[in-house]
C-alpha cells in the first residue's frame, strides 16, 4: 500500500514538474514573440518607410517607447511629458500657437505632429535634427522644454523599479542615451495617419467619400489654377522642403538660419496638410492669395480650398 502511495505521488510530482516547465517555456516564447521584428502596418496607398538597421520596430522596444514618451520622469521637474505637447487627441500636437514647456515657459514655435514622423528626412521646424533618433535628446535638454540632462534621465531610469528590466528586454541592454533615444523614436516611427476622406476617395476606390464641393476644391487643388500640389503633393501632401511664405518683411523667427547660419535661409518646414484644419478657411485663403497672415490652428480635419 505504501508503495502504490509512493508511486502514485511520484507520477503527479513529474506531471507538477512537467506542467511547471511547459508553462515557463510558455513564458520564455511570448518574450521571444515580444523581440520578433514586426512589420508596421502603414497606411493603403503609403510606401513602407525607411528603418534604421539598429532600431528595427518590436513590440517590446514601441511598448517601451510609448511608456516614456507619456512618462514626465523625462523633464527636470518630472511634470512635463513628450505627451504634454503632443496630445494624441489633437493629433499629436497641442493646439497651441507656441508650444509651452516647464514652469509654463513658452518656446519659438509651436508642435508638429508627429504623425507620418517614419517618413521625414530631418526633424523639426528647422530640419535641425537629421533622425528620429537623435531628435529625442533636443527638447529634454532645451531650456524652454524639459530643461534636464540626458544622463541624468538615464540616472533616474536606472535607478527605477520597472525601466532597467523593460530596456533589457527591448534591446538586451540597461538604460542609456543610446537605448533611451532609440526606444522613444521606435514608438513614434509606428505612428501614423491616413484614413481621411480623401485617402478612402483615392486609395480604398470609394467614389462617394468626397461630396461634389470637395472634388471641385480637389481639382482646385492639384491643378495649376491654385498650384497648391506643387509644394503639398504625394501621399504625405509635402515635399519636406523648407520654404518663406512671405508674409513678413522681418520675421522674428530666423528658421532654417539657426542651422545653416546662413543670414538669407529663413524658411521653416513644409507643413502637411494631412488632417489639417485651421481657425479659420477665410484666413487661410487670405494669407494663401492675398498674403496676409492667419491665426495658429491644429491639426484635426482634412480639408480642401473649394470654389465654393
Amino acid at each position: 500500500m505504501i508503495k502504490k502511495q509512493k508511486s502514485k505521488f511520484f507520477i503527479i510530482s513529474i506531471f507538477v514538474f512537467w506542467i511547471i516547465g511547459f508553462t515557463a517555456c510558455r513564458k520564455d516564447d511570448a518574450i521571444d514573440t515580444g523581440n520578433e521584428v514586426l512589420e508596421l502596418q502603414v497606411p493603403l496607398g503609403f510606401p513602407y518607410p525607411p528603418i534604421p538597421e539598429d532600431n528595427q520596430p518590436t513590440k517590446n522596444r514601441i511598448a517601451l517607447g510609448k511608456m516614456l514618451f507619456f512618462d514626465p520622469i523625462l523633464s527636470r521637474d518630472s511634470t512635463i511629458s513628450c505627451s504634454s505637447c503632443h496630445h494624441a487627441d489633437k493629433k499629436f500636437t497641442d493646439g497651441l500657437a507656441v508650444a509651452e514647456g516647464i514652469d509654463g515657459r513658452k518656446t519659438l514655435r509651436n508642435s508638429m505632429t508627429i504623425l507620418n514622423a517614419a517618413y521625414q528626412p530631418n526633424m523639426f521646424w528647422d530640419g535641425g535634427s537629421p533622425t528620429l533618433e537623435t531628435q529625442v535628446s533636443a527638447p529634454i535638454e532645451a531650456h524652454e522644454e524639459m530643461d534636464f540632462n540626458v544622463m541624468k534621465v538615464v540616472e533616474r531610469l536606472n535607478n527605477h523599479a520597472v525601466y532597467p528590466d523593460l530596456f533589457r528586454k527591448a534591446y538586451n541592454s540597461g538604460p542609456s542615451a543610446f537605448t533611451l533615444t532609440r526606444a522613444i523614436a521606435n514608438f513614434e516611427r509606428s505612428l501614423f495617419t491616413g484614413k481621411s476622406k480623401y485617402d478612402e476617395y483615392q486609395y480604398e476606390k470609394k467614389s462617394d467619400a468626397l461630396s461634389a464641393s470637395e472634388k471641385r476644391g480637389m481639382d482646385l487643388f492639384f491643378g495649376e489654377r491654385a498650384e497648391c500640389f506643387h509644394c503639398h503633393g504625394g501621399f504625405n501632401f509635402t515635399d519636406f522642403s523648407f520654404k518663406n511664405n512671405g508674409l513678413y518683411e522681418v520675421y522674428a523667427d530666423s528658421g532654417r538660419a539657426r542651422i545653416t547660419t546662413l543670414h538669407d535661409d529663413v524658411f521653416l518646414k513644409l507643413l502637411t496638410l494631412l488632417n489639417l484644419s485651421f481657425l479659420s478657411l477665410r484666413s487661410l485663403l487670405y494669407a494663401i492669395v492675398l498674403g496676409s497672415p492667419f491665426p495658429t490652428g491644429y491639426l484635426l480635419h482634412s480639408i480642401y480650398i473649394s470654389s465654393d
